[in-house]
């Protein structure tokens, strides 16, 4: 992928933010901008609604979390077990999911979810109720230590790259044209001699696993891995952040996220707090109703009507 001037400016921007906003603040947008990166990926390029992520997200927090608390390992290799089991889980859901469309595959992959959602409920390793608490972020690479913010964003910040380069590298390779084509006609790319439901599996665990790499890395940011993560309306929400900021944008997820996640930081503490749930669901409807595009689709037509 090669970098444009808008990279790069997004990138200054990403390396100067924690001195102006609280690091731990803009290291919660980065996860959820991954997590919602990563479900857009099959929304956006396969064209398959799962209401079920939230699934892969907890698993990679609360696998990573209980390595780090009792497996003594460093972040690094913590994060990429969590991220690993996540990937399994993914292989496991997608392969029975894939084999519908439409509202089914939306209905299976929710019912899966809120299986993995009681069987955290009750796995007492995981804390209940109570979350798992107090997770060490300990030394990256037994050398960097991660329980300064600043550090942390930093760390954050490289983990977020990573995953949005590996998607980016996705979309524009062959595998992702055939994707796009599957998106765009089934039936055409099964008559090409393409097996679609292979290609709908190896996407869902791509983005299986790093929706677990984005709940690993809030795990430690966190130092918290709780019922939140796995509860539907997590799922809910990143389908809420996808759409606000544009589906099928490589783009829109980060914008989306970022301005879900503000909201709720900034509206949840104030007078508004009772009423966010409410304000998030007017969102949704204005945005399903009059802003298709989502905020980057706009952003692209006001653009192209001013300078183009």
């Amino acid at each position: 992928m090669k970098l444009s001037k808008l990279h790069i400016a997004l990138l200054l921007v990403a390396l100067v933010a924690p001195f102006v906003l609280y690091p731990v603040f803009l290291a919660k947008i980065l996860c959820f901008a991954l997590f919602a990166c990563a479900f857009n990926l099959l929304l956006g390029y396969v064209g398959l609604l799962s209401f079920g992520h939230a699934a892969f997200l907890g698993t990679g927090g609360y696998i990573t979390g209980w390595l780090m608390m009792n497996a003594n390992l460093t972040p690094e290799l913590a994060i990429l077990l969590g991220t690993a089991a996540a990937g399994l889980l993914g292989a496991l859901y997608g392969k029975l999911a894939v084999k519908r469309e439409g509202i089914y595959f939306a209905m299976v992959t929710l019912a899966l979810a809120q299986l993995i959602f009681f069987v955290y409920l009750q796995a007492p390793f995981t804390g209940g109720e109570d979350g798992m608490q107090g997770i060490p972020r300990g030394e990256l690479f037994g050398l960097i230590d991660l329980s300064d913010n600043l550090t942390m964003y930093y760390f954050v910040l490289a983990v977020f790259l990573f995953g949005f380069w590996l998607i980016n590298r996705t979309i524009h390779s062959p595998f992702g044209q055939v994707l796009k084509a599957i998106r765009e006609n089934e039936p055409r790319a099964v008559s090409l001699g393409y097996n679609v439901n292979d290609y709908k599996w190896v996407a869902f665990m791509i983005s299986a696993a790093l929706a677990g790499l984005a709940g690993a890395t809030k795990s430690l940011v966190f130092q918290l891995a709780s019922l939140t993560d796995v509860h539907w309306h997590m799922s809910g929400e990143v389908v809420l952040m996808t759409l606000v900021g544009g589906v099928g944008t490589v783009f829109g997820p980060l914008l989306g996220a970022g301005a879900i996640v503000t909201m709720q930081n900034y509206l949840s503490g104030g007078e508004l707090g009772n009423y966010i749930h409410i304000i998030m669901g007017a969102i949704f409807v204005i945005c399903v109703l009059a802003f298709r595009g989502g905020l980057v689709g706009e952003l692209q037509k006001l653009v192209k009507r001013n300078f183009g």
